[in-house]
């Protein structure tokens, strides 16, 4: 366990404290002790760590909102800690992209096995991926270089054009609709997005395709949504 990260987002040094003592007995020492939200984000920015304990009520933004933009670059566990225990803020906690969900008061020492858990199942998942490089047509996705080419050339695409191209492809001649397509990419709530997606789909058909104007791999279905086909095939 000494080789694992783990954050600790809260505003009550005795409660960053007890959590450091938990840890470090189940054998955690690279332990990283943060007190408001948004410092959570620069840290998690900086040091990509494995785990992270958040405190839902911080001083300065949420723990929701920390959760929703660390979901934006990074798909480490997210245990979240709260002294409300309504329903309905346990379906926020995970809604927003958290991974467990514990209320205060709480045993430390669940709360460190909770994490070992996590990473686990985050270890699981990782190896059961095993990403590989996709071909449809002339285009070729590889999502472990991030990079996607199209004869053999490289395509200059944002990091959200090839994550919305990445899933497309995975999906391959299914339809997507766009806000399932950027709640997956943007890892947020769709409302107002059709303008978001509508911008992207048009910069990456202006990268992918021969003629954007009469687009033949990203193709729209009316009043549903997206789906990547292979030109070549009927």
């Amino acid at each position: 366990m000494s080789e694992y990260k783990i954050m600790i987002v809260d505003d009550e040094p005795d409660i960053l404290n007890l959590l450091e003592k938990a840890l470090t007995i189940e054998g955690f020492h690279n332990i990283l002790k943060v007190d408001n939200g948004n410092n959570a984000v620069s840290t998690c920015k900086e040091v990509n760590p494995d785990a992270i304990i958040l405190d839902v009520m911080l001083p300065d933004i949420d723990g929701y909102e920390v959760c929703k933009q660390i979901r934006q670059f990074s798909r480490c566990p997210i245990l979240f800690l709260s002294s409300k225990n309504d329903e309905v803020d346990k379906i926020l906690g995970l809604a927003v992209g958290g991974d467990d969900y514990v209320t205060k008061p709480f045993s430390p020492k669940e709360v460190a096995f909770r994490v070992k858990a996590q990473l686990r199942r985050a270890e699981y998942r990782q190896s059961a991926e095993q990403p590989h490089a996709i071909t449809i047509g002339e285009l070729t996705i590889d999502p472990d270089g991030c990079r996607a080419s199209k004869n053999g050339k490289d395509l200059e695409l944002t990091a959200k054009e090839f994550e919305i191209l990445y899933d497309l492809a995975q999906n391959r001649g299914r339809v997507i609709s766009r806000e399932r397509l950027y709640e997956r990419i943007w890892g947020e709530d769709s409302f107002g997005c059709d303008n978001t997606m509508m911008v992207h789909i048009r910069h990456l058909r202006e990268k992918i395709e021969d003629n954007p104007a009469t687009p033949k791999y990203i193709i729209t279905m009316k009043g549903l949504g997206y789906k990547l086909v292979n030109p070549h095939e009927k």
